[in-house]
């Protein structure tokens, strides 16, 4: 038999939460069973990829201290990747135990929330082992709390050996028909390989910037609602070019979540959707006053003057942007 133990605290040394894991795990390890602990806050930058760890298991102790109000942040962490990334199939023969130790109100509704995760999960609760603790030496001290926790977990190796029924619950229904884990069909494979992914900080940093970069290039060819290319078409019809003059600007509209690239080098002018790392030029103004620019209702100048547009930069350049551009004329 095999127990795993995913502690969701701080590792603090008064933790009454500790203590009780110890005591779990000598009378399990009396019992012959297998007792695998997981830290959560030094699994922090993995735990996405803990589900996996499920796999041999058949019961697990899901132990939180309440310090505050809830269930903690990191074992929070870990019941959402058994949701999304966690082999339902696996998790649905494994019978869970809540151990909750507060310090604080709140450790029956914590245990509770446990419970009511777990069934979500598709796996079996069992009767969990929760107390409020106001002096953790008390506590660690007292008799009969040592023999309470010993029975409990005794009562869980029983329950484990006998592989005993649990009764259906209305959580399973809610699940079949309102919840669902992931938008995609993966397979426990899959799912465990997609965890892995998750929990590589550069991988999914080189995903976000290949995202942004794939939706910058569709947005210039395509533009959005056809603005871009009126835009982009204003700009080059009314191209001035000034000798030497070589600058990038970057305009940025506001109500539209938009950037939009001005790159002159002498006499070539290159326009597109996107953003650039470096300008020479960052203005952010509402598309309304940029297109009152190129139909020339307004000068660049006049609008920065009148605080209708705003801008960082070399305002040498910026203020060339009207010889450079002459709309209306």
């Amino acid at each position: 038999m095999r127990v795993n133990i995913y502690y969701g605290g701080r590792g603090l040394i008064d933790d009454p939460t500790l203590f009780a894991i110890e005591k779990i795990t000598k009378v399990l390890d009396e019992l012959r069973v297998t007792v695998e602990r997981y830290n959560l806050y030094e699994e922090k930058s993995s735990i996405t990829v803990l589900p996996k760890t499920l796999k041999d298991a058949d019961g697990v102790i899901l132990a939180a201290s309440v310090e505050w109000f809830g269930i903690g942040g990191f074992l929070q962490q870990f019941l959402d990747a058994c949701w999304l990334y966690g082999d339902k199939e696996s998790i649905s023969h494994i019978y869970m135990l809540p151990l909750v130790m507060a310090t604080t109100y709140g450790e029956r509704e914590a245990e509770y929330t446990l419970i009511r995760a777990w069934e979500m999960l598709g796996g079996v609760p069992c009767e969990g082992l929760c107390a409020y603790v106001d002096n953790h030496v008390d506590f660690e001290t007292n008799a009969e709390y040592n023999l309470m926790i010993e029975k409990k977990i005794e009562n869980f190796y029983r329950t484990i050996s006998k592989k005993a029924v649990a009764f259906p619950n209305s959580s399973m229904q809610v699940k079949e028909t309102m919840l669902r884990s992931s938008s995609l069909s993966l397979t426990p494979q899959e799912s465990e390989q997609l965890s892995v992914y998750v929990s590589n900080d550069n991988y999914v940093k080189k995903q976000k910037e290949d995202i942004e970069e794939l939706a910058s290039l569709f947005k210039g060819m395509l533009g959005e609602d056809g603005d871009a290319d009126i835009y982009i078409r204003k700009l080059k019809e009314n191209f001035y070019p000034l000798d030497d003059m070589k600058a990038i600007f970057q305009i940025d509209l506001t109500d539209e979540n938009t950037s939009l690239v001005i790159d002159i080098n002498e006499d070539k002018m290159e326009c597109y959707l996107g953003s650039v790392e470096e300008s020479d030029v960052t203005a952010k103004v509402k598309k309304e006053v940029f297109t009152d620019i190129l139909n020339g209702a307004k000068t660049f100048q006049s609008a920065f003057m009148s605080g209708e547009l705003s801008a960082q930069g070399n305002f040498k350049i910026l203020r060339n942007f009207d010889t450079i551009f002459r709309f209306g004329k």
